[in-house]
Formats: structure tokens, sequence, C-alpha cells
């Protein structure tokens, strides 16, 4: 989708990346027509893997109280959240916002605690921890993480959705091509003909109109 589009997007880059102190993330924005998103089966929260990664690696945690599954998390640098201080966590605002930042795993005998204590502040912001399952190890997990990408809608039933794509730093086909799963997996959900249009833009910029 919107591969005549590629020559303005690459144009768009080169004027406006490498203008901050900091590396800014590329943002894509889909603004919706015909869609009643107060419809609960009409929301989207889409869990995309992007081919070519964000371009930048996020803050790892996993919720365990398994002795090997603390001790390969340790060994991997993932920060390990026990069983027991879950409840505490939940009762802490600061904790809650600092948790917020991590993209979150847990060992699967531990998810329904999770729920219970964390699961109203963290699964409206699409932050549950993604379940270890038996036989994956926990590198390749991470890896699949730092690539993933949550599509969800707003509380407000808004009918747009905002993603990061990738960051100014890489190339721009690769950016695109992120662009491009991501708008796949949209239009698997609502059709290409409920999409409005299509933005993008890096973290200070001003916004390109792609559709």
């Amino acid at each position: 989708m919107l591969e005549d589009k590629y020559a303005d997007f690459e144009k768009f880059l080169a004027e406006n990346k490498g203008k901050r102190k900091f590396k800014q993330t590329v943002e894509l924005a889909v603004n919706f027509k015909g869609i009643d998103f107060t419809n609960q089966n009409n929301r989207l929260n889409l869990a995309v893997t992007l081919p070519n990664g964000r371009g930048k690696t996020n803050k790892v945690a996993i919720f365990a109280s398994d002795r090997p599954i603390i001790e390969e998390a340790q060994k991997n640098g993932i920060e390990v959240i026990k069983a027991e201080d879950i409840p505490t966590i939940a009762t802490d605002k600061q904790k809650l916002a600092e948790l917020a930042k991590y993209s979150l795993m847990a060992q699967p005998s531990l998810m329904p605690t999770i729920a219970k204590y964390l699961g109203q502040y963290l699964g409206p912001r699409g932050k549950m921890p993604k379940p270890l399952l038996p036989g994956t190890s926990l590198s390749k997990m991470v890896e699949q993480l730092n690539k993933q990408v949550v599509v969800k809608t707003g509380g407000k039933f808004l009918p747009t959705v905002h993603c990061p794509i990738g960051t100014e730093d890489m190339e721009p086909k690769k950016i695109f091509e992120n662009m491009q799963e991501v708008l796949n997996n949209i239009i698997a959900k609502t059709g290409k003909n409920n999409i409005k249009s299509v933005y993008v833009k890096l973290t200070m910029s001003k916004p390109l109109k792609l559709m």
C-alpha cells in the first residue's frame, strides 16, 4: 500500500532528520471513517512485528518466581519482578508509571496474579505481559518484543491510531516497509475503504500526508 508515495516519504525524512539533539522516532497516524469505535468488536488492539525492528531497544522485564527463569533473565540482563512484589507495585503510582515504560514478559503461572493486581492499569495501556511459553528462550522473546509495536484504539473511541515505525537513523526503505506492515495489519481488521487518511511525522516535525 502507498508504494507510489515512497519518493515523497524519502524526501520528507531527508528534510527533517538530524535537526534535534536526540534521535527522533518516526511515527505513523491512521484516521478512519465509517467505523463505530464505541462498539468493542471494532476496536483495534493489534500487536504488529515490524520486519526491520523499531530502531531502538526497549527496557525489558519479566515477572518470575521460578529460579531457572530468574537466573536466565539475570544472565541476559533482563530485570526480574518477583511474584511477591506484584501486590506492592499495584498500590505504588510511581512504580506503576515506571513499569509502563517496559516491555513485559511473565511466566504463565503468574498471569492470573498479574491480571488481578495490575490488569486494570496495564490492560488499557496495551502493556499486559507476554507469557513466556515452555521451550521459548528469553533472548528470542526479547528480540521479538523489540520488533513489536501495539496499534491500539484510544480510550475516547477517537477514529485514529498512532504507533512508532522506526527511528530517523534507519534506512528510509526499511521504515517504509515497517509502515506497510502496520497498514496491512490494520486493513486486515478494518478494510481499506474505512481508512480516511494516513500521516507520518518525526517526533518534532510537521506531519506528511501520504493518503
